[in-house]
């Protein structure tokens, strides 16, 4: 298991303290930077091309990119760029958005979302791989190729329900979860991916498993706070649908909060499952580095970010 940190600092338009936050992160043995793709803020890819140039010993990804405002050829064309901007060290993380957003603000329909996403990745994942496309589906039209000479970035699809997950596991990487607890993970994301992918015979698949953090010995006030700021994720439905099968009343009950090693402990309790893990704000990573690895875990005073994951 890897630990990365899940960054809102994009969101500041401060470029100075987004590089320094990824070097500082890179320095404490964290594995993994991740961004996401905040409606009418900066462009979380374009911004981890440029801080990859910085930033050489770090993995990067989006977590995520919303994919009804990119047309597959786009999302594949700036996907290769910042593979080649970063050496290979680019993991694209895509996902739906919700209803609300996507018909409200954008204009388009969400009528059957899964349909739209097995489509997206039909026409995404050979553009990836440099392969021309040739394809006109129900609602996505396709014909071209990227050529752009750089290794092919792993596609991950943001999946909480078996449908998606399903998807995910037969066609790309893997997963990014969000608002989803560690009995979700090991009862319902993990089995369902992992065999989704068997059965497509695709390698055991990529899941990363974002968690709000706090580190503070004031768990009454954090817990006030987290669920204030993250009180939409126990509105809109998808999340909504993953807290009550964890039995959670709402998003602060998913929060880990807390200090010293009991904090590190319920940290990698919650992150077990899977291959790989992104933690909003820190995390711990199975791959040890020391005491380091730790460091800002257990330094930082307070960690919660309003930051979306999925878009």
């Amino acid at each position: 298991m890897e630990i990365g940190i899940f960054s809102n600092i994009a969101g500041t338009g401060n470029f100075d303290a987004l590089v320094a936050d990824a070097q500082a992160s890179a320095d404490a043995g964290f594995g993994s930077y991740w961004l996401s793709q905040i409606i009418g803020q900066v462009d979380a890819m374009t911004l981890i091309g440029a801080v990859a140039q910085n930033v050489p010993n770090l993995q990067f990804g989006t977590s995520v990119v919303p994919t009804y405002p990119r047309h597959p050829m786009v999302m594949a064309e700036q996907a290769k760029t910042v593979s080649l901007l970063s050496g290979g060290r680019f993991t694209l993380g895509i996902g739906l958005s919700h209803q609300p957003v996507v018909e409200g603000m954008w204009g388009y329909s969400f009528d059957k979302p899964v349909r739209h996403a097995r489509e997206y990745l039909a026409a995404l994942m050979p553009l990836v791989r440099g392969e021309a496309v040739n394809m006109a589906a129900e609602t996505i039209t396709v014909r071209g190729q990227v050529t752009i000479d750089a290794p092919e970035p792993p596609v991950l699809l943001a999946a909480l329900g078996p449908q998606m997950l399903r998807l995910a596991g037969a066609v790309c990487g893997g997963t990014i979860t969000w608002m989803t607890g560690a009995s979700t993970l090991a009862s319902l994301t993990v089995p369902t991916i992992s065999d989704a992918a068997e059965e497509a015979g695709r390698p055991a698949p990529e899941i990363v498993a974002g968690f709000p953090i706090w580190v503070t010995d004031d768990v009454d006030a954090a817990r006030a706070v987290a669920a204030r700021v993250f009180m939409i994720y126990g509105q809109l439905p998808s999340y909504r649908s993953m807290l009550d099968h964890e039995g959670l009343a709402g998003p602060e009950d998913l929060a880990i909060i807390g200090t010293g090693e009991a904090f590190v402990c319920r940290a990698a309790r919650r992150t077990r499952d899977g291959r790989r893990h992104a933690v909003p704000g820190v995390g711990v990573r199975q791959r040890r580095r020391g005491p380091r690895s730790h460091a800002r875990l257990l330094g930082e005073p307070a960690l919660i970010r309003p930051a979306e994951p999925h878009g």
